[in-house]
């Protein structure tokens, strides 16, 4: 069972009726109420999609404050904490917890306990904060060491919340929701009925939610398949009898779950304050011994960073000066805390060494806005001399959104910024396009390695689109060659204004332009080739007479066996078939690497029984020796097996896999048989006008499908495989059926080409 971590509630599945609100008072009626939480599940579902973007975690960020401090009141705070370090995790909690209060009602749990297990939801992944960010957000599969080092949250969960002065109700939830029902997952303590009900129901809507949401490292899977490992894992990891229940629930009426939920999150809370009873400062007696403790590995961990760190309240005045920065500044601790932190108390100066003012205080202007203020700086250190530092003012907000000072970290970057300022000038002048400001040529072959590597090892997919600009040698000829320069800067910037930060936007040659897209499949980056022809096409030239230019694509993504020279080929041909095919279109080649083995027949000598499903001759007006280059690349793609040649005829035997990726009940893959016999002849077109008089040289192709197994001609899905088949080849040979003949096919209507 994969690892617990995120879910969009049963209600979610609701299509939200309008847009958000605020949380109101309880004067607001039911329907606002419900297209409230409505269009904040939605929101929460975008944001986790594009958790990259900060235009979505601010529209997210919100609406999750709205619930957040209705539920967790004085403990928002953590909540803050685990949504600034993850926010997709954030995220998670919160879906979590709105999924258990929908099922809560239906599991008849009296006010307590779903209190507390709306309280435990939220804050059951706190822990996370505790991981490193090169762990948390890897995209591959994790190390033996980084797995340990990811186990640990749900121990770093415990702790924060004991240290926090939790209920115990709460608590408790957290604690055991890791417990497996069955046991044998090392905590032993509890099992099977022991574990409380609302641990159980957490453990499943948790892992629901987890295998329902994409991450980096997969993505989502559909809510059946998620369902089925639920039930998979019945009776050893979760509850039987509650994993049926939550299966029940989406039987139910979701608009009623959803006006439920809402009244629930947004009336019933809202007036009632908080209900739970956190445990206050002055009943919270910790012993002497974990106090002591805590604050011994607190001062040791902050003496001994290398970095230096500064605390100051919110005017600004130093309460802790590490030995960090006593180092990086020469100035003591005693000497320091109790001053204004201002930049001419340090002799702070900007990146062009102009002295920063106190009206312009970083750290001033993070505690008055509450926002982060990153930057590099120099300040005096030893012996009067300027150390390049990089400087974080963090705000300290409290749960009640007040700001109480800021947490200052100064990085020297000294014996860095010199050599760093040298090799990013020479990197850029090295890796970039001078025209474009893309990646050059040099650039692109060298990350097409390093993509291809990449992804290859952590078995994710990638894909490559080649673009290039339709009839550009008649813009330099008509409107000039600034024009010309014109129209590329402009498709250049199309590009990246297109593609996400990860995705290398290259200028290949000329006008042509390749874009590596990570982690992406096939029709994820045929969308975005889409995306960008279609802006294209809408940009007028003032330079050409206000006019638009239009590209041709082709795309195609990483497939088993492939190395950077066939996956170029691959899209080149690709590109080459939207140019053949009239231009200002995008043309896909390639099925991706995740196939499946496909189960050959025990008897390997049927073959060519019976009479043939299709046959027809093509046509391609191009000689035989470019009709094999052309022909190669369709065995390549389709995997096919060559069994026979000879001096102008080839066997082949090719495995139809479509049915692998879009299975139904009774669907299977199939292997043909396809016989191709090639000839060449010359054409007088005598008859012709102008440019099209003279004497051509075109092939004939012979083509004869048939399946390999003769039980496989009973299936209604055969033939339409075999004539995809048909129009594949034609596709890849740019080749037409013979004028004036019919297709032979058993049941249906002749081919047209893809």
């Amino acid at each position: 069972m994969t690892d617990h971590a995120e879910l969009p509630s049963p209600a979610s599945t609701h299509e939200p009726p309008s847009a958000p609100g605020s949380v109101a008072a309880p004067a607001k009626d039911a329907t606002s109420h419900v297209a409230e939480i409505s269009s904040l599940l939605e929101t929460l579902d975008e944001a986790a999609a594009h958790s990259g973007q900060s235009s979505d975690r601010s529209a997210a960020s919100s609406h999750e404050n709205q619930l957040v401090q209705v539920r967790l009141g004085i403990a928002s705070g953590l909540y803050a904490a685990l949504r600034a370090k993850h926010p997709p995790t954030a995220s998670h909690c919160l879906r979590v917890a709105l999924g258990c209060s929908s099922w809560a009602p239906l599991m008849d749990l009296d006010d307590e306990t779903r209190d507390a297990l709306e309280v435990a939801a939220l804050l059951h992944d706190v822990g996370k904060i505790g991981v490193p960010d090169k762990v948390l957000l890897k995209p591959g599969r994790l190390l033996p060491e980084e797995i340990a080092l990811m186990g640990r949250h749900a121990d770093l969960t415990v702790d924060i919340l004991t240290s926090c002065r939790v209920p115990a109700a709460v608590l408790e939830v957290v604690r055991f929701s890791r417990s497996w029902y069955g046991g044998g997952n090392g905590q032993q303590d509890r099992q099977g009925e022991d574990i409380p009900l609302a641990a159980r129901m957490l453990s499943i809507v948790d892992a629901f939610d987890s295998m329902t949401t994409d991450h980096v490292y997969r993505p989502a899977r559909s809510r059946e398949r998620a369902l089925a490992e639920l039930f998979d894992y019945a009776g050893s990891q979760f509850d039987p009898e509650l994993v049926r229940k939550f299966n029940d629930l989406f039987a139910q009426d979701q608009n009623k779950l959803t006006e439920q939920l809402a009244r629930r999150w947004l009336h019933c809370l809202t007036a009632e304050g908080d209900p739970l009873p956190w445990i206050s400062v002055a009943e919270y007696q910790p012993t002497h011994a974990s106090s002591d403790r805590a604050a011994a590995f607190e001062k040791k961990l902050i003496d001994n960073m290398h970095d230096g760190v500064v605390f100051v309240d919110s005017q600004s005045t130093i309460v802790l000066w590490n030995t960090g920065a006593e180092r990086l500044s020469g100035v003591s601790s005693d000497a320091a805390c109790g001053r204004t932190f201002l930049p001419n108390l340090v002799d702070m100066r900007g990146a062009k060494q102009q002295c920063v003012s106190n009206d312009e205080c970083p750290v001033a202007r993070a505690i008055s806005t509450g926002v982060q203020w990153i930057g590099r700086v120099s300040m005096m250190g030893r012996k009067g001399r300027a150390v390049a530092v990089d400087l974080h003012a963090i705000p300290v907000r409290s749960a009640d959104g007040l700001i109480h000072g800021a947490t200052i970290l100064l990085h020297d970057v000294s014996s860095e910024t010199s050599l760093e300022e040298r090799c990013q000038a020479l990197h850029a002048q090295v890796a970039k396009d001078p025209l474009t400001q893309v990646a050059n040529r040099a650039e692109f072959d060298r990350m097409l390695n390093s993509f291809v590597a990449a992804h290859q090892e952590s078995n994710l997919q990638c894909s490559l689109v080649m673009s290039d600009i339709d009839h550009f040698k008649a813009i330099n000829d008509t409107f000039g060659h600034q024009a010309g320069d014109e129209a590329i800067i402009t498709f250049a910037s199309l590009l990246k204004a297109t593609c996400r930060s990860g995705d290398l936007v290259a200028r290949y040659g000329g006008e042509e332009f390749a874009i590596l897209c990570a982690d992406c499949t096939i029709a994820a980056a045929a969308r975005k080739a889409e995306a960008i022809r279609k802006g294209l096409a809408e940009v007028k030239h003032w330079s050409l007479g206000n006019r638009s230019i239009t590209a041709s694509f082709g795309v195609t993504v990483l497939q088993a066996g492939d190395t950077p020279d066939t996956m170029l080929r691959r899209a080149d041909r690709a590109l080459l078939m939207a140019k053949d095919l009239g231009r200002n279109q995008v043309v896909q080649l390639g099925d991706g690497m995740m196939e499946e083995k496909v189960k050959k027949s025990w008897w390997p000598f049927q073959l060519w029984r019976g009479s043939a499903l299709v046959e027809t001759t093509l046509v391609t007006s191009v000689p035989i020796e470019v009709a094999v280059q052309k022909l190669r690349g369709f065995i390549a793609d389709q995997n096919a097996k060559i069994i026979k040649t000879e001096e102008a005829e080839l066997q082949l035997e090719v495995t139809d896999r479509r049915g692998v990726e879009l299975r139904r009940a009774g669907d299977r893959t199939m292997t043909f048989m396809i016989h191709l016999k090639l000839s060449q002849q010359h054409c007088d077109r005598a008859n012709s006008q102008g440019l099209a008089v003279g004497s051509y040289v075109e092939t004939r192709i012979e083509t004869t499908i048939c399946p390999r197994r003769e039980r496989d001609r009973r299936h209604e899905a055969t033939v339409d495989k075999a004539r995809r088949l048909l129009g594949s080849l034609k596709s890849y040979l740019m080749a037409q059926e013979e004028d004036g003949q019919p297709l032979k096919s058993e049941t249906h209507p002749p081919v047209a080409a893809p």
